[in-house]
């Protein structure tokens, strides 16, 4: 397939490009910068919020798109989630109203708001942050747009993601990055709340799968399934990376917003994974 990625130089979109080429489809890469970007793929110029109603073509025409641009991801409630929602409509629904076949979008947990427990399609959504305001305003807009069109829509919610960590945001990334620095002590949340965590390899092996198929569409969380506790994670990845760093618990509270527990059902993006696997 001729797949285009958005968003590609960032911190998953490098290694899902990676991943769709690794499958064998041609790949086309659009961002403010292309580095650190695999040289295997194309790069597009065409800023994609330009507005521009003949967009599809000046992508070359994907059969797949693979929208991960987002900016601020990291940053809650920054403005740019409310000043942007309407740019990442326009463009993706240009793209449905020109015949793209596949558009995969990236989603968060975040859209779900303060909930304990497993999260599935029908889980109900009251966000409390900006970003996940906006996440959740896009999906409900592009599943309603699409309930009439030709796109198979596949929205992938995202959890708790790690791995890669000089290039990241992430508790792990900035961890990493203090020890580095030299640091001896990390400021910690009490820990004890439980996510469900996934590295950025396998996150962005099961996007490149999911966003190539028709048989599951809709909502898919691209997650692990299982719930382990913030603590645990990370003590774990300081004995993996053999940091000299100890955590400080109790330095920051824990977000009001932070669900005790939250963590994906799996049991769609396992099954596309087991298909592809079966496949090949």
């Amino acid at each position: 397939m001729k797949i285009v990625v958005t968003g590609a130089a960032g911190y998953i979109g490098r290694h899902v490009v990676t991943e769709c080429l690794n499958l064998g489809h041609t790949v086309y890469v659009s961002d403010f910068s292309f580095k650190g970007i695999d040289e295997r793929a194309f790069r597009i110029d065409t800023p994609i919020f330009s507005g521009s109603t003949s967009i599809y073509y000046e992508l070359h025409e994907p059969d797949v798109l693979i929208h991960l641009a987002w900016r601020d991801g990291f940053i809650h409630n920054s403005k740019a989630h409310m000043d942007d929602l309407s740019k990442h409509v326009i463009f993706l629904n240009q793209l449905v109203d020109s015949g793209l076949p596949y558009l995969s979008v990236m989603g968060s947990m975040h859209e779900i708001g303060y909930w304990e427990g497993v999260v599935n399609a029908d889980t109900p959504c009251n966000p409390l942050s900006m970003y996940g305001i906006a996440k959740n305003a896009l999906r409900q807009e592009i599943m309603l747009y699409t309930q009439d069109k030709d796109t198979d829509v596949h929205w992938l919610r995202g959890f708790y993601i790690y791995g890669d960590d000089a290039h990241g945001s992430s508790i792990f990334s900035k961890l990493y990055q203090a020890n580095e620095n030299g640091k001896k002590t990390f400021p910690f949340s009490s820990g004890t709340n439980l996510y469900d965590f996934i590295s950025v390899s396998e996150i962005a092996k099961m996007i490149a799968v999911a966003s190539t198929q028709s048989t599951y569409n809709g909502i898919i969380n691209v997650c692990s399934g299982n719930p382990v506790s913030l603590a645990d994670m990370v003590e774990r990845y300081i004995r993996e990376k053999s940091l000299h760093i100890q955590l400080e618990y109790g330095a920051f509270p824990d977000r009001p917003y932070d669900s005790p527990g939250i963590w994906g059902d799996a049991s769609i993006i396992r099954a596309i994974m087991e298909k592809h696997s079966a496949c090949n």
